[in-house]
């Protein structure tokens, strides 16, 4: 299992969300670039990289998005407010190696499918959950499927992987939901990526056991209470 550092941007900084909210900011830094730079520094070959503004209608953050895609020697899956191939395109065009899809893609399977066929192995779609229930919109709709529906039936498309994150968890450190994630792994034909909750060493180690492929790690990162050179080194691969 690889570990992933999240660097999530709104309003030009990097910050951390708690369960979900905008409204419940609990850290921010002003120089995303370095914070990036930062992982990759301490070993870390993969980035999650979200612009929010984008996700929610208030923004982008495209000219930080494209720095980071340029300049930081790691593999970035990038996202937020991606609802068009024009989009995907521009992306992968800047130095993304995949592309994460959410409220389009989950709202209109038909648009996912036509696009995964253009970029097939480079879009990853992203479920964000709420008690077993997707979330859409900047987790301001929920949608009437549950998370295994929805992976169910992104089984027959060439995804990149798919990205579940458990929003009731977020920025908590309070432990990954480690039965929605099984579950998940276990249904799925694509790589599963776990986010949400992850709170130390022994919650990445059990996901691994559970056949999770990947891992997005942000508050415990920031916070120090995950070692981040002792995490990049155990799980690299």
């Amino acid at each position: 299992m690889i570990a992933i550092p999240a660097v999530d941007l709104r309003d030009g900084a990097c910050v951390q969300l708690v369960g979900g909210s905008y409204a419940h900011e609990q850290l921010r830094v002003e120089n995303p670039l370095e914070v990036a730079r930062g992982w990759a520094r301490a070993g870390f070959q993969r980035l999650h990289l979200v612009d929010l503004d984008a996700a929610t209608g208030r923004g982008d953050n495209s000219a930080i998005v494209r720095d980071i895609l340029g300049e930081v020697p790691a593999n970035v899956q990038a996202g937020g407010g991606v609802r068009s191939g024009d989009t995907v395109e521009r992306l992968l065009g800047e130095g993304a190696q995949w592309v994460v899809l959410g409220t389009r893609a989950l709202e209109e399977p038909e648009w996912l499918a036509g696009t995964a066929s253009t970029f097939p192995g480079q879009l990853i779609v992203a479920a964000d959950v709420r008690e077993r229930h997707v979330v859409t919109r900047g987790w301001s709709r929920t949608l009437d499927r549950t998370v295994l529906d929805v992976v169910e039936r992104l089984n027959d498309i060439p995804l990149g992987g798919v990205l579940v994150t458990a929003v009731h968890r977020e920025g908590q450190l309070a432990g990954t939901d480690l039965f929605l994630m099984e579950d998940v792994a276990e249904l799925s034909v694509h790589p599963v990526i776990a986010s949400g909750g992850i709170a130390n060493v022994g919650d990445l180690r059990e996901l691994a056991e559970r056949g999770i492929a990947a891992a997005v790690i942000g508050m415990a990162l920031y916070t120090g209470a995950l070692d981040a050179r002792a995490v990049a080194e155990e799980f690299a691969s």
